[in-house]
């Protein structure tokens, strides 16, 4: 069994090189630098006085797929349907001069990815705001942390606008799709080759 395991792995291990789109990972405009670590990747940026960094992991960043009926027999030859990593993410902004962190949680709402034509229409969406204490990594849930659900839209929209002018804006979130995006196929390739070797390991 574990021979014929390999064997389908190794095939698929090509198929998917074959479709890879990135060898490398794709920039991300603005000047923005990448860390990776793992399925975590940070993306930084400093303006005057300000530090901004973008956090998101791509696990479970693969929405499930709407249509989960059996496809009506797939021509060989058919692309499967792309999957696109829609992750979470944190955009924290550090002000040199303050001892706090401006901290947003952003995601991709299911039924906003891929609908364009809808005038200026934001493909993200800001779904909490808190302060943090810079510089430490565990954070306090004693501190207010406000949910947009309720929130003025006037407000809302400054904190959109706060995000843009720091270069996180519609450009920016489909280029973090695309590297996220990139960055899940790349981790599973490995995956698949981790698990190759880890099959035929006697």
């Amino acid at each position: 069994g574990d021979k014929a395991f390999a064997q389908f792995l190794t095939d698929e291990i090509k198929e998917e090189k074959k479709i890879q789109k990135h060898k490398s990972l794709p920039k991300v405009s603005g000047g923005w630098e990448l860390e990776v670590h793992g399925t975590e990747a940070k993306l930084v940026r400093k303006i005057a006085g300000e530090k901004i960094t973008v956090t998101f992991n791509i696990n479970n960043s693969i929405p499930p797929s709407a249509d989960d009926e059996p496809q009506e027999e797939q021509k060989p030859d058919e692309q499967e349907p792309e999957l696109t990593s829609t992750p979470n993410f944190v955009v924290e902004v550090i002000k040199d001069d303050t001892k706090q962190t401006l901290v947003l949680d952003c995601h991709y709402p299911e039924d906003e990815v891929g609908h364009e034509g809808e005038e200026e229409s934001d493909i993200f969406t800001i779904r909490e705001v808190s302060f943090q204490p810079t510089g430490e990594s565990d954070w306090k849930d004693t501190n207010y942390t406000l949910n947009t659900d309720s929130l003025d839209w006037a407000l809302y929209d400054h904190l959109m606008d706060f995000l843009a002018d720091r270069g996180v804006d519609n450009t920016f979130a489909d280029e973090l799709i695309e590297l996220s995006t990139a960055l899940e196929h790349q981790e599973y390739i490995k995956f698949l080759e981790d698990l190759k070797s880890f099959v035929k390991c006697q």
